[in-house]
């Protein structure tokens, strides 16, 4: 399969299989000279690594980050980076019943259609391991910007699980590690515990909201017309498994708001320009402004569910299936550090290409 690549300077190829021996990405294009050793890299992994708690899938995998090139004396060399995780807990016995039957709400249908072969264990190449992936080369990306613009950060967090949202009036940044849905809602967390842990045991699943915000942005990144921050943001976000819509700033809320609400009042500050609020998501004309990049995806339902669902075979035959195995009954959940990490990689491959295009010249204001 083609298209297995992302990013116009700093390019990341995702490869491997849910079932497979191992997985991982290929980095070309890190600025020489970054600290880095698999370390740094693990923390990020250790956030979306699978068992942690009931809420998520209880496959074991310790997802341990191997770097096989591009690193000397625990510096990047500037030559592609290779990251490579090895699948330890694969139980392929689990998908024997779908190998002639197609998941609704999954891509089986669709790969076979494609390409008349898929891989049926766990859905292979569409399968939401392979986002593990990105989460090692978005390690990459941040160790690059902490050296490029130190203070920036890029924290995601919970919105919404299934309709139950917080409440934007408790937010609070330090809970975001204080539960096990990464919300800035201590609230939220409580009730959202009570209400997963009964979809999980009938076997049941739900979708959620992402926000994912960048502080410390410089203004400039971004340009027009196709070269915008917001396209690059949002189809890295869409490209996600299971993310079915992306926002940026005030997104579809937008549409409810008069010119007078939604227009950013700019007054000059002792630091430069400062608005009054923010529904631009911090990107004008595709261009960053200097305040926060704000994007929210959303996350459909995890497909495989206990409750028996209508499908065909793939000689055409109506049938029904169950979907056994261990899944996530909240994929949001762990789709948290994977926006994270698809948050750095856009913003550091807009810092390279700006920098080629105008050597970090600045229009004055004042």
């Amino acid at each position: 399969m083609s298209l297995n690549t992302f990013g116009h300077l700093f390019r990341v190829t995702t490869w491997g299989e849910s079932h497979g021996p191992a997985l991982g990405a290929t980095v070309d294009g890190c600025p020489p000279g970054v600290d880095l050793a698999p370390e740094m890299l693990q923390q990020w992994l250790d956030r979306r690594k699978p068992g942690q708690n009931k809420f998520t899938t209880q496959r074991r995998e310790p997802d341990e980050v191997e770097i096989l090139s591009g690193v000397f004396e625990g510096k990047s060399t500037g030559t592609p980076i290779q990251l490579m995780i090895r699948n330890t807990d694969q139980r392929s016995k689990d998908y024997g019943d779908i190998s002639e039957k197609f998941r609704p709400g999954h891509a089986d249908i669709t790969y076979w259609q494609k390409y008349g072969i898929r891989d049926y264990r766990g859905g292979g190449r569409s399968s939401a391991r392979e986002t593990a992936a990105r989460v090692a080369a978005g390690g990459v990306a941040r160790e690059a910007l902490k050296s490029l613009v130190p203070g920036i950060e890029i924290t995601g967090y919970m919105v919404q699980m299934g309709p139950h949202r917080i409440d934007r009036d408790r937010f609070d940044w330090d809970q975001i590690e204080q539960n096990p849905f990464w919300t800035p809602d201590a609230k939220a967390a409580e009730d959202w515990a009570a209400y997963l842990d009964g979809l999980r045991k009938s076997g049941s699943s739900v979708g959620a909201v992402i926000e994912v915000v960048a502080r410390g942005v410089p203004a400039g990144l971004g340009a027009p017309v196709y070269g915008k921050l917001d396209t690059d943001l949002a189809a890295a976000m869409m490209s996600i498994n299971a993310v079915k819509g992306v926002e940026i700033g005030a997104g579809m809320g937008a549409a409810e708001l008069t010119g007078e609400a939604n227009a950013d009042e700019i007054t000059m500050g002792p630091n430069g320009p400062e608005y009054s609020s923010n529904h631009a998501g911090g990107i004008l004309g595709g261009i960053s402004t200097g305040q926060d990049v704000v994007v929210r995806f959303a996350v459909k339902p995890t497909s495989s569910i206990l409750t028996p669902r209508k499908t065909i075979t793939k000689s055409g035959e109506d049938a029904e299936i169950i979907t056994k195995g261990r899944h996530d009954p909240c994929v949001g959940i762990r789709a948290v550090p994977v926006g994270e990490a698809m948050m750095a990689c856009v913003i550091l491959d807009h810092l390279l290409l700006d920098r080629g295009q105008t050597g970090g010249i600045r229009g004055q204001i004042g």
